[in-house]
C-alpha cells in the first residue's frame, strides 16, 4: 500500500491507519488493509472452520505466516512432543489448514521456531509503515518498528483470512514523551513498569500510543519491543515509535531483499513516518527517564508496581476506586502493607517470553549470574525467544552461563508466561519473572508473580529472593 506523503498536521498513527483505509465505513470505522496476518495454534481453528463452512479460499495466502508457540514444551532433552490431547489437536489442525491453504508455518520442530512476536522481526517480516495483526494482544509489539501492530479476535481472524481486511474502529491518539537518560542499572522493562504504574492499567484504553523522546531514542532496538510490547498492559490499543536510524539499520539488516532502487524507495517512504510538527493528540504524558529505578510489582495487576527501593502499599493509602482491587490483590500475594519489595523470597524464576527472551535479555541476566550459583531451594530457567535466539545465545557462551549456575536451559516458545503448555507454577509458589501480566493464575493456578527485567530477575536466582541488580558486580561483558 502507498504511503500518504501529502504535507499535513496528522500523527503517526493517523498516517498509517489513512494509508491502509480502503474504504471508510462510517465516522468510527474503516475497512482496513491488513500488509500481514500472524496466526498461532489457539486463536485460529475456529476462523479455518469458519471459512471451510462457507467454501472460502484464504485471499492472499503469502501475506499470513503462522507460529505454533504458546503450548509447545520446551523441554530440551527430545523432540518436542506435545502430550495434551488437545493442544496437539491445535497444532495438528494448525499445520493441516496452513498446508491446505499455502500459508507458510513455523511448525512444532522447526529449528527455528519460537514466539511468534520475536521470531517475525528477526526473520525480516515487519517493517515500518505496515499494518501487521494477529490474535494476540502483544501484537503491539511491533510499533518498535514504526508498524502498526495490535491483536484481533477469533471473528476478525476469519474475515482477515478471507479478504486480508479487517473493519477497524479507530482510536485515539496518545504520546507519551521520555526524555532524559535511562540510569545505569535500569531497563526499558523499568521504564514501562513505571509508566503503567503512572497511568494505571487503563490508563490508555483507547488509545495508540506514540513514545517519543530523548530517552526513547537512546533505546536498542529490542529495548523497543519490550516497551511496546508491555503498552498493551496499561489498556493501549497499539503503541507506535517513529522510525529512526536505529530501527531503520535492524531492519535493513533483517531484510535482504530490501536494494537498489527498492531501497531507495523505502527509505523515503519511511522518512514521513513521524507525527507532523503541528499534529494534535488527544492525551499527553511527560516523564524523565533520570530518576527511574528499577521496578518490581507487588500485586496481581501490571499497575501495582514499586521501585524495588519502595515499600509496599496500605490498601488505606490509596483512592477508593483502587482500594478493592490492592486488598484483594495483597491477599493473593501474601504480602504486608508497609514491608520492603526488596528481600522478598521467591522459590522460582522464570527469563522468557516475548516481552524479555531476546538476546540483549539473555546477555543482561548473564551479566548477573556468571560466576554464581542458583539459591538454595530456588528452580530457575531461561527460555530464549526463538531458534535464532538460541543459536546465537549458545555462540556466545551464555547457555554455559547459565547451566554452570544452576539454570535450566530450555527449548524456544512461550513456556511459562502463560501456563498453556507443560511449564506451569504449582499452588503458592512465588516467581521472579520478566513476563508482562502478573494476574492471578496467570504461570499456575495459585502462582504469585513478580515482573521485573531480566537482570533482576537474575539477581532473584543467585539471591533467592528479590534483589536490586544494580547492587551486584556484573561480570559478563555485553
Amino acid at each position: 500500500m502507498p504511503h500518504d506523503t501529502t504535507p499535513s498536521n496528522k500523527t503517526l498513527y493517523q498516517k498509517l491507519v489513512d494509508s491502509h483505509t480502503v474504504r471508510r465505513l462510517d465516522e468510527d470505522n474503516v475497512l482496513l488493509f491488513c500488509d500481514l496476518h500472524l496466526m498461532n495454534e489457539y486463536t485460529s481453528p475456529q476462523a479455518f472452520a469458519g471459512l471451510h463452512e462457507e467454501n472460502r479460499k484464504v485471499a492472499v495466502p503469502g501475506q499470513n505466516v503462522s507460529v505454533v508457540s504458546h503450548i509447545i514444551p520446551t523441554d530440551p532433552s527430545a523432540i518436542r512432543i506435545i502430550h495434551d490431547a488437545a493442544s496437539a489437536l491445535q497444532a495438528s489442525n494448525l499445520a493441516r489448514n496452513c498446508a491446505m491453504h499455502g500459508i507458510p508455518l513455523f511448525d512444532t520442530n522447526d529449528a527455528m521456531q519460537g514466539i511468534e512476536h520475536v521470531v517475525a522481526p528477526e526473520h525480516g517480516m515487519i517493517r515500518p509503515g505496515m499494518v501487521v495483526i494477529c490474535g494476540d494482544s502483544h501484537t503491539t509489539t511491533y510499533g518498535a518498528l514504526g508498524a502498526l501492530g495490535f491483536g484481533i479476535g477469533t471473528s476478525e481472524v476469519e474475515h482477515v483470512l478471507a479478504t486480508q481486511t479487517l473493519v477497524y474502529r479507530t482510536a485515539k491518539d496518545m504520546r507519551i514523551r521520555v526524555d532524559g537518560t535511562l540510569p545505569t542499572g535500569t531497563t526499558s522493562k523499568d521504564l514501562i513498569l513505571m509508566i503503567i504504574g503512572q497511568i494505571g492499567a487503563q490508563g490508555a484504553r483507547g488509545y495508540v500510543v506514540e513514545f517519543c523522546g530523548t530517552a526513547i531514542e537512546q533505546l536498542s532496538v529490542e529495548a523497543r519491543f519490550t516497551l511496546c510490547n508491555m503498552a498493551v498492559e496499561a489498556g493501549a490499543r497499539g503503541a507506535l515509535i517513529a522510525p529512526d536510524e536505529t530501527s531503520i539499520r535492524y531492519v535493513l539488516e533483517k531484510c535482504p531483499d530490501i536494494v537498489g532502487q527498492t531501497r531507495e524507495s523505502a527509505l523515503a517512504a519511511w522518512k514521513d513516518l513521524r507525527s507532523d510538527a503541528d499534529a494534535t493528540f488527544d492525551a499527553e504524558h511527560v516523564f524523565d527517564a533520570a530518576n527511574i529505578e528499577p521496578h518490581v510489582t507487588w500485586g496481581t495487576s501490571p499497575d501495582q508496581v514499586l521501585p524495588i527501593s519502595g515499600k509496599i502499599p496500605s490498601p488505606e493509602s490509596l483512592s477508593s476506586e483502587i482500594r478493592r482491587s490492592a486488598e484483594q490483590a495483597l491477599r493473593y500475594t501474601a504480602l504486608q502493607p508497609g514491608a520492603a519489595l526488596a528481600g522478598t523470597p521467591i522459590e522460582h524464576v522464570f527469563i522468557g517470553s516475548c516481552t524479555n527472551a531476546r538476546i540483549e535479555d539473555l546477555r543482561a541476566a548473564a551479566s548477573i549470574v556468571e560466576g554464581r550459583q542458583v539459591a538454595k531451594g530456588v528452580r530457575a530457567m531461561v527460555v530464549p525467544g526463538s531458534g535464532a535466539v538460541k543459536i546465537q545465545a549458545e555462540l556466545e557462551g551464555l547457555d554455559k552461563v547459565f547451566l554452570n549456575a544452576g539454570f535450566e536451559w530450555r527449548k524456544p516458545g512461550c513456556s511459562m508466561c502463560l501456563a498453556m503448555n507443560d511449564d506451569v507454577l504449582m499452588d503458592g509458589i512465588r516467581c521472579a519473572s520478566t513476563t508482562n501480566r502478573n494476574f492471578e493464575g496467570r504461570q499456575g493456578r495459585g502462582a504469585i508473580t513478580h515482573l521485573m527485567s531480566p537482570a533482576m530477575a537474575a539477581a532473584a536466582a543467585v539471591t533467592g529472593m528479590i534483589t536490586d541488580a544494580r547492587k551486584m558486580e556484573q561480570t559478563h561483558a555485553n
